[in-house]
This record gives structure tokens, sequence and C-alpha cells, in this order.
């Protein structure tokens, strides 16, 4: 998201809207420089910014909250404290399962109380659209709509010459249960072992659920298929590297990653959860299978790596009509524009 927030900042400066900016931290990388940020130290960004809003004499127009739990208290106590109009952009995926009953009846609860406090719900898909109507109450759906997550596309390189026959193959996700390398891992237990003697895949990414992964790789004697990677801070140079892009994920919202693989004329091989088929047409410019189905992966991945079943188009396309960073500020500005007071 910090290409988008320099972005925005930037579009909203041309047209003369000052943006506040609350952030955990103040950063100075990229162009964080440029913008005005409040940092909130040991306050959490919410308790932070109601504190400001009591002590300064705020006039702001609008406030859009990002990563933030929609439909809490938080939002009741903005409207007491500003007449802004309140835009809520949902990026939360939700679990495959669904949310147990208990929390079910908490959102929808809330949702009776506090969405009448939010002016927008922006959803980052159709998916997420759909889940805030169905966490909160069909209510919401006059006020509720999807501005897609968009990327650089001028950063990303293109493949030009993809391998239709021993593709090679990266995963970029951060390393929790919920990305599913598990299931990857298992799937290449289940390949021919001449497959498994040549296939590489490299794993970008860090997190907590490494070491369970690597006892995983020597319990199903796969180590050697897969190289940890770490985290990368120019990995977007480096997936036109690449033939494809695995993400066997359980739970996603809208996937940057996807959208970046796609950029760099990669197609990508992922699960049918959150909003991965409003990008990913399986056959076309990637292959979809059902989320933690081992055996359909393992399916793909030799057919792929024997040149079975192979990707021909230039993925690239897709995202500069649809996905594109421009795009995606474009729209978020409009909102502003169209929702001033």
């Amino acid at each position: 998201m910090d290409y988008f927030f320099w972005a925005f900042d930037k579009k909203c400066a041309a047209n003369n809207i000052q943006v506040d900016w609350f952030f955990p931290n103040q950063s100075d990388h990229g162009e964080y420089v440029t913008l005005t940020i409040f940092e909130s130290g040991y306050q959490s960004v919410e308790n932070h910014f109601l504190s400001f809003c009591t002590t300064n004499a705020t006039a702001y127009t609008h406030i859009i909250t990002h990563f933030v739990e929609l439909c809490t208290p938080f939002f009741y106590k903005i409207k007491q404290l500003s007449v802004a109009k309140i835009i809520a952009v949902d990026h939360n995926p939700r679990p495959l399962s669904g949310y147990p009953l208990k929390k079910r009846i908490e959102k929808r609860i809330k949702g009776v109380l506090f969405s009448r406090y939010i002016a927008v719900f922006v959803g980052v898909s159709d998916y997420t659209v759909k889940e805030i109507i169905h966490d909160f109450g069909s209510h919401l759906k006059k006020k509720t709509l999807t501005i897609y997550n968009g990327v650089v596309l001028e950063n990303i390189l293109q493949r030009m010459n993809r391998n239709t026959l021993h593709p090679i193959f990266l995963t970029a996700s951060h390393l929790r249960e919920s990305k599913g390398i598990q299931d990857l891992i298992a799937a290449v237990a289940l390949l021919p072992t001449s497959i498994q003697k040549e296939i590489k895949i490299d794993l970008y990414g860090d997190g907590p659920y490494k070491s369970i992964l690597v006892e995983k790789m020597k319990y199903y004697d796969v180590a050697h298929c897969f190289a940890f990677m770490g985290s990368i801070s120019n990995l977007k140079a480096l997936f036109s590297e690449y033939d494809y892009m695995l993400q066997p994920t359980h739970m996603e919202c809208f996937s940057l990653s996807i959208l970046e693989s796609l950029a760099a004329n990669v197609p990508v091989i992922t699960t049918n959860v959150g909003g991965n088929e409003e990008v990913i047409v399986s056959g076309k410019n990637g292959f979809i299978y059902k989320a933690k189905d081992v055996m359909a992966l393992k399916n793909i991945l030799e057919a792929v790596y024997l040149g079975h079943k192979r990707i021909e188009t230039n993925t690239r396309t897709l995202i500069e009509n649809r996905f594109s960073l421009a795009r995606m500020v474009e729209y978020h500005l409009a909102l502003v524009l169209e929702n001033k007071s």
C-alpha cells in the first residue's frame, strides 16, 4: 500500500486537498518524507487519532480508514468529535470456514449499532463487498462499493520468454499457516520422483511458520525442491525471472502479489478464495483450484511442469486495463470529491 499512499497524497495535493496521515510510526523510505504524518507511538492509531481530534481544532471534511476493524465504537467516537464523512476501506480477508457463530452475531449487532456513522464502505474486491454485507447486514448495500487495488506497472519488468517445459516457480507471501505453503509441500511430495529431482520453487517471505515448513519438507523428503529466499525489498523486479507464481492460500482479500506477478507476464496458480477469481481466469492467465485440495494442486503442477498445461497469453494486459495504481488512485479521489460536504 506504500505506493498508493504516496500517489494518493500527491493527487490530493494537485487538487488542493491537504491530507494528514495517522500511522503507528514515522517512516523515511520512499516518498513518506513528503507526507504529513502524525505517529501514534505507544498508543493505537485509533486512540491517538481520537486524542488528536480532542485536543486540536480539526476541520476534516473526510476521514478515511485503512486496515481498521469496521463497525466498532471507534466510528461513533469520531462522529462525536468531527462532522467529517467517514469512508472505511476493508482490506481484511475472512477465514475459509467463516467466523464462529458468536462472532457472526457480534458483527451483526455492531452493524446495527455503528454502521450508521460510516458514509461509505469500500471493499478492495467484489468478494470483500459481499463479505461486508454478509457480516454487518444487507442495509449496507446502498453505501458499499468496490475499488480494486492497483500496482505500479512502471517498476515491474516483463517475462519475455516463458518456459513451457520444466518452468521455474516462486511463491511470495508471509510465512503463516493461512498462506497454505504446507499444501504446496504436500503436493510436491506427490509428484513423480523424476519431477521431484528437478523442480525448483523459490519461497520469498518470512514469518513464524517457517520452522514448521522446514520440518514438513524434511518429513516428506522434498527440501531439495525448495529454497527460502527471505524477504526481498525489490521483489517486483524479480517476478520476471520466473515462469509461474504459486499462491496456495487459504484466505485472501485481494492479493497485490498476484497483480504484480501478472504484470510481470508471470501466470499464477492459486486457490478459489477471496478475490482471486476476480483476476485469475483458469486456463487464461493462470490456474485455479479449490483451497486445501492438495491432489488438485499436484495435478496442476505436474501438468504445467511437463508442458501439458500452459498459459500462452501476455498476462500483463489485464493489469494495464483494470488494475493499475493510477486507476485505483483516480477512483479513491473521485470518491472524496463526490462526497464533499
